[in-house]
């Protein structure tokens, strides 16, 4: 099994920024390394669907972002500390929600939820005008 722990959220003005962590853990990697498996930020605002906003491969030589973030948002990860980060400049109002970091060893259409078996907790994002 893979545990998935985020951290880093909190309030913030807009044009302020953040850094989220996604910390794993588990046995899953005795067997199949952390840097095998991609991971992904998702976000939830209140009233609405879960939505992809970034992903990154299990090496981090490929990224994806939704276009509302690019240039705003950038995803990385230190697989010596099984973490990914998601360093947040530039925040809207529009970006507040909770946000949620997810894992698999395989992940083919890397936007889509269902893709992800391993999810974490979430943490809260809140960005006042």
């Amino acid at each position: 099994q893979v545990q998935l722990v985020e951290s880093g959220g909190g309030l913030v003005q807009a044009g302020g920024s953040l850094r989220l962590s996604c910390e794993a853990s588990g046995r899953a990697f005795t067997y199949n390394p952390f840097s095998e498996h991609p991971v992904a930020w998702f976000r939830q605002a209140p009233g609405k669907e879960r939505d992809f906003v970034a992903h990154i491969s299990g090496s981090g030589t490929s990224v994806y972002y939704k276009d509302s973030v690019k240039g705003r948002f950038t995803i990385s990860r230190d697989n010596g500390k099984n973490t990914v980060y998601l360093q947040m400049d530039n925040l809207q109002p529009e970006d507040t929600a909770v946000y949620y970091c997810a894992a698999d060893e395989y992940v083919r259409w890397y936007a889509t939820e269902s893709e992800y078996e391993f999810w974490g907790q979430g943490t809260q994002v809140t960005v006042s005008a």
